[in-house]
């Protein structure tokens, strides 16, 4: 039987949401292994909403789950419906919306808080000792719950300083390459948070998602 993939999204874009290659290179490649996905977000207002041409923000507002559906071509579902039980692996991809809506990475650091299903639905997934994978700015987040995690964001002293300052432990790692922490069975890549091209962001996102599945 295939492998089910739960994939949390933040948004639909990268400097408000999720990061849209990181988001659809995951989704590839968890198809390309022969595995399901199903997507999830927290049905709940992002943080504010940011144009992505000049970098400013906007002054509306957003839903991520009804941003996230973008990427999800409408197959998506409100994250208080995941159960750990139904799913084999959780995935989360990059992007500000994880540092921004799905925590408050972005603006209190290593005091951030994290939304409360996206934290369920992570603790569960440990608790039932199925593997987690995290891209890009995702694995500072996961060391915000799960205490002493082993991650990687790449090599950006500052983000460092975080994980280490929330306890967790940092490998610095280079394009595609990923860190795997055997208590928690989480998987980590940096993808944007090193200067890549969208090449190096599809090999970290395959190699993620096929160490997942091998855990």
């Amino acid at each position: 039987m295939s492998k089910k993939f739960a994939v949390v999204l933040s948004g639909s874009g990268v400097y408000d949401g999720a990061e849209i290659h990181e988001a659809t290179l995951s989704l590839l490649a968890i198809d390309k292994q022969g595995a399901k996905y199903q997507c999830f977000a927290p049905d709940i207002e992002q943080h504010h909403v940011i144009n992505h041409i000049t970098g400013d923000e906007m002054s509306e507002t957003r839903n991520v789950l009804v941003e996230s559906a973008r990427i999800a071509r409408g197959n998506i579902k409100p994250l208080s419906d995941f159960k750990a039980v139904d799913y084999d692996i959780l995935l989360f991809p990059g992007g500000f919306g994880a540092a921004k809506n799905l925590s408050s990475l972005a603006f209190k650091g290593a005091d951030c808080s994290v939304d409360p299903e996206v934290e369920k639905a992570i603790i569960d997934m440990v608790e039932h000792k199925k593997p987690i994978g995290a891209l890009c700015i995702a694995p500072a987040v996961m060391t915000c719950v799960l205490k002493g995690a082993m991650v990687t964001i790449g090599s950006d002293d500052s983000t460092i300083g975080t994980i280490k300052a929330m306890g967790g432990t940092h490998q610095i790692k280079a394009h595609g390459e990923i860190t795997i922490d055997e208590k928690y069975k989480l998987v980590t890549t940096p993808c944007y948070m090193l200067d890549s091209t969208i090449s190096q962001i599809a090999e970290g996102a395959e190699n993620v998602v096929e160490t997942l599945l091998e855990l």
